[in-house]
C-alpha cells in the first residue's frame, strides 16, 4: 500500500493515483456499483448491525472503489464501491440518523486492475462464516470479562438485547455439548433445548440419557421435569413475585413461548402453597366456627367421613328488607335503561354492587346448623385454576352425634329397631294371668325367619301391583345410600355404587361438568332431612315430578362407561351408546381439544386428522411441518370453537323405530 492521499477537490487527480492507493472519499461522493455481484439487496436487520459496529468500533474493512468516468472516459468526481456496498449504506443510515455529515471522508481502497465484477463476486464467495458455538462463546466473554450487559453488547452489535441474551444463554451451554454440536452431533434446536437451564451437569445428565427421540420437546421436557411450569396451578396460586421474593428461582426458555418459564425449587412451592392454603384456612375458621380446618393440594377423596350441608333457613327481618329493596332498584334500572346498547359507567357501577349485594343475601338462605358447625370443619384445597378452594360440612367419626332419635317417645338403634315407650311391644294387650308364665319368653329366630319370609313374600306382590308405590321405595333406597352413611335404611336390596372418576382422569373433578354435578347434588342434600329415618316421609311426600327428578339424579351417579383395557364389558359398552344417544348426549358442551387434554397425548398423525375434520385440509397442510409441541399448540387455536370432538366422545343419533326394527331384522339375517 501506498501512502494515503486525501480526496479533497477534485478526482482528475485520480488517473494519476496508483492503484492500491488508500483515499479518503467523501459520502457523498460514493455510489453502487452496477457491476456489483450481489443482487439481492441487503437486509435492514444486517444494515442495522452494520451501522451500530461502525459506530461502536468505526470502518473495520475499507471500501474497495473504482472511478466512474464519463463517455468520454473522463472521471466524474464519483467512486464505484465494488465491495463494500453494505458498508456504504450502513454510512448512509448514520447521516440519516444526524450522526455523520454527508460529507464524511470514507477509508477506501482504489482497485483499477482488477475486474470490478468478479472481485465482488470474489469477496462474497471465498470467506467463512464463523462457527455459531464460536459467536455465542466470544459473546459469553464480553459479559464475563467486560461486564458489558446485553443492552452494551446489543448496540455495539446491531442486534436487539433479546438476541443477546440468547446468544449469552447458548454460550453457557456446558463444554461438553457445545464441542458435540461443533462436531455435528447436535442440531441447533437441541443445543437451544438444553439452553433452557445453565446447569451443566443436568444438561450432560439429560444428553447421556437421550434415547433415541431427540426431538427438542423431549429435551425440555427431561430437563425440566423436576420443575414445577409457571401455568401450574400452583405457580397461579402462590405469583412469581412471591415466590422470587421466598428465594425461588425462575428458568426462563429465550428460543420458545414458555408462558412464564419453569419455578426450579419445587420443594420451596409446595411450602409456599400449604402456607398460603393455611393462612386462608385459619380465616374461615375463625370467622365461621368450625371445630377444625385442615389444607391439602389435593382434596383428601379417602377421608371416610360423612358429609353434612347447608339446610333452608329464614332470612332475619333486615336481610328480607335489605333483599326486597337491592331487587326493587335492580328492576327499576333494568326497565329504565332497557334500551341502551351501553350502560354509563356510574349506572355499570351500580348494576354491580346491586348483584353482589343480592347474591350475599341470597347465600343466607342456606346454612350449617350450629351444633354442625361446632362438630365439623372445613377442607381448604387448591384448585384446578389456581384458586383456593373450601369445602365445607366434614364430620369426624369421634364427632359424630350419637346414634339415636326419639320418635314418639321411642328409641331408634343403630339398626334402626324401634324398642321402648311407644313401641308395638307396649301397645300389645297385657297377658292373663295363665299367661305370664310364659310372658318373657321370646319366639324363636326360626319361627321370626319363617314369618318374615312370608311377609316379604307379601310385600313383594303387593309393590308388584302398584308401581307408584315401587317407585317411592326404589328412590328412598337410591336416596338413602346416596344422601346417608352408614346403616341399612331400605328393605329393597338395590345397591349404589358409583365410580371414582378421578382415578381416570386427572383433573376430572375441576371441570364444569363436575362443578354442576357437585352443584345438582348440594342442592338435593340441602333438602334432606337431618335423619335418615325421616326419609321415607320426606319421599313419600314429593310431587311425582320431584321422585323423578331424585331418581334421576341418584341413577346418574350410577354410570360407569369408563373403558378399561382389561375389562371385558361389550354388553356395558353398547348400553353405553346406546343410553348416550337416547339422551342425545352432546360432549361438546363439556369437553374441547387442548394440548393438556388430548393433542399432546397423540401422535402427530392424529393431531392432523383432527384440524383436517375440525377446520380443513389447508389448516392441516399449514401446520404438517411443525414440530409436534408447537403443532399441538397451533390446533388447539385452530379447533377452538369449531365443537370437534375425538371418535369415542361422539355420540351416534337415535334410530327411529322403523329404523330400529330395520336394524334387527338385518341382525337376525345375518346371524
Amino acid at each position: 500500500m501506498t501512502d494515503t492521499i486525501e480526496t479533497t477537490t477534485t478526482v482528475l487527480e485520480a488517473s494519476a493515483i496508483e492503484n492500491g492507493a488508500v483515499l479518503f472519499v467523501p459520502l457523498n461522493k460514493l455510489k453502487k456499483s452496477p457491476r456489483n455481484a450481489r443482487k439481492t439487496p441487503h437486509s435492514e436487520a444486517h444494515i442495522e448491525a452494520l451501522a451500530a459496529s461502525i459506530s461502536a468500533k468505526g470502518m473495520l474493512q475499507n471500501l474497495v472503489v473504482e472511478p466512474e468516468t464519463n463517455a468520454e472516459g473522463e472521471p466524474t468526481g464519483f467512486y464505484f464501491v465494488t465491495i463494500g456496498e453494505g458498508r456504504r449504506l450502513a454510512q448512509l443510515l448514520r447521516v440519516k440518523r444526524k450522526q455523520i455529515k454527508k460529507t464524511e471522508a470514507i477509508r477506501c481502497v482504489l482497485d483499477t486492475e482488477n475486474d470490478a465484477t468478479e472481485i465482488s463476486l470474489d469477496e462474497n464467495v471465498t470467506r467463512e462464516a464463523m462457527h455459531p458455538a464460536d459467536q455465542f462463546e466470544r459473546f459469553r466473554e464480553l459479559a464475563e470479562n467486560r461486564g458489558w450487559g446485553a443492552e452494551d453488547i446489543a448496540a455495539r452489535f446491531g442486534v436487539s438485547a433479546h438476541v443477546v441474551r440468547q446468544r449469552l444463554r447458548l454460550g453457557a451451554v456446558s463444554p461438553k455439548l457445545m464441542q458435540v454440536y461443533r462436531e455435528g452431533g447436535l442440531s441447533l434446536d437441541q443445543l437451544m433445548a438444553f439452553a433452557l437451564t445453565e446447569d451443566h451437569a443436568r444438561q450432560v445428565q439429560v444428553y447421556e440419557n437421550l434415547s433415541w427421540n431427540r426431538d427438542p420437546s423431549t429435551i425440555r421436557r427431561d430437563l425440566t421435569k423436576m420443575n414445577v411450569a409457571a401455568t401450574d396451578r400452583q405457580a397461579i396460586f402462590v405469583g412469581a413475585d412471591a415466590y422470587a421474593e421466598a428465594g425461588g428461582t425462575i428458568i426462563r426458555d429465550l428460543f420458545t413461548e414458555d408462558r412464564g418459564g419453569y419455578f426450579e425449587d419445587a420443594a420451596l412451592l409446595d411450602r409456599l402453597v400449604i402456607d398460603k392454603l393455611e393462612g386462608i384456612a385459619a380465616e374461615v375458621q375463625a370467622v365461621e366456627g368450625w371445630k377444625w380446618a385442615s389444607v391439602h393440594i389435593d382434596f383428601p377423596h379417602a377421608h371416610g367421613m360423612r358429609r353434612s350441608y347447608p339446610h333452608p333457613v329464614d332470612l332475619s327481618a333486615d336481610d328480607d328488607a335489605a333483599f326486597g329493596a337491592a331487587q326493587e332498584d335492580y328492576d327499576r334500572l333494568s326497565s329504565e335503561y332497557e334500551g341502551y346498547e351501553e350502560l354509563p359507567d356510574e349506572v355499570d357501577r351500580r348494576f354491580g354492587e346491586l348483584e353482589a349485594e343480592i347474591e350475599r343475601i341470597d347465600a343466607r338462605r342456606h346454612a350449617y346448623d350450629a351444633h354442625e358447625i361446632a362438630r365439623g370443619g372445613v377442607f381448604v384445597i387448591l384448585n384446578h385454576d389456581g384458586t383456593a378452594r373450601i369445602e365445607r360440612g366434614f364430620i369426624r367419626a369421634e364427632d359424630e352425634a350419637p346414634k339415636s332419635a326419639d320418635v314418639e317417645g321411642a328409641t331408634i338403634t343403630e339398626d334402626g329397631e324401634i324398642v321402648g315407650e311407644g313401641s308395638d311391644e307396649d301397645a300389645e294387650p297385657q297377658p292373663d294371668d295363665e299367661e305370664v308364665e310364659d310372658a318373657g319368653k321370646p319366639l324363636s329366630d326360626l319361627l321370626i325367619r319363617d314369618l318374615t319370609a312370608h311377609r316379604t313374600l307379601g310385600l313383594r306382590l303387593a309393590l308388584g301391583e302398584q308401581p307408584a308405590m315401587a317407585l317411592v321405595a326404589v328412590v328412598h333406597a337410591l336416596a338413602a345410600q346416596t344422601f346417608y352413611r352408614g346403616g341399612e335404611a331400605s328393605c329393597l336390596e338395590i345397591r349404589l355404587t358409583s365410580a371414582y372418576l378421578a382415578s381416570h382422569a386427572d383433573g376430572i373433578e375441576d371441570t364444569p361438568a363436575a362443578k354442576a354435578l357437585a352443584d345438582r347434588h348440594a342442592g338435593w342434600a340441602s333438602d334432606m332431612p337431618r335423619d335418615v329415618a325421616d326419609l321415607w316421609t320426606f319421599v313419600a311426600g314429593l310431587d311425582h315430578a320431584s321422585v323423578m327428578a331424585l331418581l334421576a339424579h341418584c341413577a346418574a351417579l350410577t354410570v360407569n362407561a369408563v373403558r378399561i383395557p382389561w375389562e371385558q364389558k361389550p354388553n356395558a359398552r353398547a348400553t353405553a351408546e346406546k343410553l348416550a344417544s337416547a339422551v342425545t348426549l352432546d360432549m361438546k358442551a363439556h369437553w374441547t381439544p387442548t394440548v393438556q387434554s388430548y393433542l399432546g397425548r397423540v401422535t402427530k398423525a392424529h393431531i392432523l386428522n383432527a384440524v383436517r375434520e375440525g377446520v380443513g385440509d389447508e389448516a392441516a397442510e399449514r401446520i404438517a411441518g411443525l414440530k409436534k409441541a408447537e403443532m399441538a399448540q397451533a390446533a388447539e387455536q385452530l379447533l377452538a370453537g369449531t365443537g370437534w370432538l375425538p371418535s369415542v366422545l361422539r355420540t351416534a343419533r337415535p334410530l327411529s323405530r322403523d329404523a330400529e326394527s330395520e336394524a334387527g331384522a338385518i341382525a337376525q339375517a345375518a346371524e
